[in-house]
């Protein structure tokens, strides 16, 4: 039997509209009453229905994320993050794939989900800002990732020419001093792009030359992506002496090329990846990553929509999320304690 609000009021001795104000989080309620009505509500499993709730505000309840890659680990974990900040708000994610397609990009943020949609958060990839610059549908948007636009809409970003730096920093104080870098995008992409400005510029700064030799270009950021790129570098002659790939995906490829070649990670080469996804803190050599705030980005990408439902703040903001290295095997050695 569906307990009501009037049922925990008679339990709890009180209107249904302090229960009402309890359930609702309303602020002026003494810590007294709460805890009488909580009581209540505990006792009596009480749970509220957060349809008519959203409903009675005009809303579905339902955010849709849309991302490129679901089988990618990093977006699978992302999606996690943004699922877990929405349930902290009683709202239910609605997760989308666009393959990183721009037609299906298009068709996403020009609001085709808008009549069961509270809000959009999009990850684009091929998304240009004559897409979205249009845009009619009054469904908060709100993006995701190192796309640069010029455009009204809350961004959410990590820094990685930063992050590509301290991956760097970190090999070159490890004595590494050919480091090669494989992942350039074939093709337009910006977060390639500016990983490897990261690494030219961290180079410099040590006053070691950037070597385009040793820069693999791939089609994709798969495993087999790694391996392939892994295997040119070394086809060509070249023997670097550390790796920073594009995500954990590619450097996990790499490291296999590496170890059927007879080199061993780290002592012949050192690898970092980006993106700390589970995979690689479960290698036989658990891999050294860059670590975005997932958690994070999630969380802030919930609340910008929430916010913008709520019709604040007027301007668009950007959000630069934190990021860490997390050192491990593939650039400490064996034994190295994961984080």
């Amino acid at each position: 039997m569906r307990v009501s609000l009037k049922d925990v009021a008679a339990h709890a001795g009180v209107s249904v509209k302090t229960v009402s104000n309890v359930v609702n989080d309303y602020p002026y309620v003494t810590a007294g009453m709460r805890e009488r009505v909580q009581r209540s509500i505990d006792e009596l499993g009480y749970r509220p229905n957060l349809t008519a709730r959203h409903l009675r505000k005009g809303r579905t309840g339902i955010i849709a994320l849309a991302l490129p890659e679901l089988g990618n680990p990093y977006f699978a974990e992302l999606a996690a993050a943004v699922i877990d900040a929405a349930a902290a708000h009683d709202y239910t994610v609605l997760l989308d794939h666009t393959g990183g397609r721009r037609e299906q990009e298009i068709l996403v943020s020009q609001g085709f989900r808008a009549r069961v949609i509270d809000g959009l958060i999009l990850s684009p990839i091929e998304l240009e800002e004559e897409d979205l610059r249009d845009r009619t549908e009054n469904v908060p948007l709100v993006l995701l990732g190192e796309r640069d636009y010029d455009l009204p809409y809350d961004h959410i970003a990590i820094d990685n020419v930063a992050a590509a730096r301290t991956a760097v920093r970190h090999l070159i104080g490890l004595g590494r001093r050919e480091v090669a870098f494989i992942g350039d995008r074939r093709g337009r992409s910006e977060p390639a792009q500016l990983r490897v400005r990261g690494w030219r510029e961290e180079l410099a700064a040590a006053g070691l030359p950037a070597d385009d030799g040793l820069v693999a270009a791939t089609d994709g950021w798969e495993h087999a992506d790694g391996a392939a790129a892994m295997a040119r570098i070394l086809e060509a002659g070249r023997r670097p002496d550390a790796v920073f790939a594009y995500n954990d995906l590619v450097a996990i490829g790499a490291m296999r090329v590496l170890h059927a070649r007879g080199l061993r990670v780290p002592e012949d080469i050192a690898v970092v990846g980006f993106d700390d996804v589970v995979e690689g803190r479960f290698g036989a050599v658990t891999l050294t990553s860059v670590s975005p705030d997932k958690e994070a980005i999630g969380r802030l990408a919930v609340e910008s929509v929430l916010a913008r439902l709520g019709g604040q703040p007027a301007e668009p903001r950007r959000f630069w999320a934190d990021h860490r290295l997390a050192e491990r095997e593939s650039t400490l050695g064996r034994g190295a304690e994961s984080v």
